[in-house]
């Protein structure tokens, strides 16, 4: 596993590249991360760090469960909103306090980006299964529903687990390989589209895919 980095969507931009094309890209906005706890094998049973990001305010900090809080007072780290902890080899090039910003990115080529789409509520087949729905025609009675969904004598049930109306969105997703465009300060520039709304916390790694192919 790659070390993964807290960060918060801003939007989306385009800017030009050395050869002149245009490139819609996400901007990242990456705080610097701060090492909140080691893991070790011989202690926990593998090796990770624990990141913490996104320093809350002095009021919001104050009203954050104690057993919560005392963790970051052991570290002597500022109380953030967020923690996630990756898994990693090497842990013994960290030490707790040390801050990891957005440069860690700078000789990475591609990154896989995790984060929570946006949710839209309750909603229809039409839209959530993108069906067809029915005639269109006055009287049919027959506009956004699903059809039959009944068996026959045997088994004389619906199966479970089929499509239905139900909630949409909300879901946690990861786009893979998503190409690396700039580095500028604590922002991170990505080719193309991720998850959420802006404002939302995603977290960024390298693309475990493309490492592999030696990319």
């Amino acid at each position: 596993m790659s070390l993964t980095l807290i960060g918060q969507k801003k939007g989306m931009t385009q800017i030009f590249d050395q050869q002149g094309n245009l490139v819609v890209c996400t901007v990242i906005q990456t705080d610097p991360n701060t090492v909140l706890q080691i893991k070790r094998k011989e202690i926990h049973g593998y090796n990770g760090l624990q990141l913490a990001g996104q320093p809350l305010s002095p009021s919001k900090a104050s009203r954050m469960p104690k057993p919560q809080k005392g963790q970051f007072d052991k570290a002597q780290v500022e109380p953030c909103r967020v923690v996630h902890e990756s898994r990693i080899e090497n842990v013994d090039a960290y030490q707790v306090g040390q801050k990891i910003d957005a440069t860690f990115f700078s000789d990475v080529p591609y990154v896989d980006v995790e984060g929570m789409t946006k949710g839209k509520g309750f909603q229809g087949v039409m839209k959530l299964f993108n069906m067809a729905g029915g005639p269109a025609a006055h009287g049919s009675g027959f506009h956004r529903h699903m059809g039959s969904t009944g068996m026959r004598t045997t088994p004389g049930r619906c199966f479970p687990g089929g499509k239905r109306a139900s909630r949409m969105g909300g879901d946690r997703q990861t786009v893979q390989n998503l190409r690396v465009v700039a580095v500028k300060g604590n922002l991170l520039l990505v080719e193309g589209a991720v998850p959420g709304a802006r404002s939302g916390t995603v977290f960024i790694r390298q693309a475990e895919k493309k490492k592999k192919k030696g990319e």
